[in-house]
């Protein structure tokens, strides 16, 4: 399985319909990531811009993926596999059973 970096133009100008399914994206986009499919999930200060790490087979499954979101009819993916993806880890200390 590999990752795939997607960057997402988002209209300038949000409508009344844009603005009701904003709930459901953020549903579906944490839905995808408890399922390990969305590794991540950021948006620009100026909300034109979102960047999503993606982990699928293909680029078509990408793209299923993301025909999931409610926002869809107002986004423009460009798909990247990348090659790696270094990701901070949480780290917890050691838990003492004394």
């Amino acid at each position: 399985m590999s990752q795939f970096m997607v960057e997402i133009q988002l209209p300038s100008v949000l409508t009344e319909d844009f603005a009701r399914k904003i709930p459901a994206q953020r549903k579906k986009v944490n839905e995808l990531m408890e399922q390990g499919t969305l590794m991540s999930y950021a948006l620009t200060a100026d909300r034109t811009r979102l960047w999503c790490v993606v982990h699928a087979d293909s680029e078509l499954e990408v793209m299923a993926i993301m025909s999931q979101f409610p926002l869809i009819d107002y986004m423009e993916p460009v798909i990247s596999e990348l090659m790696f993806n270094n990701v901070v880890a949480l780290r917890l200390p050691l838990f003492s059973l004394n």
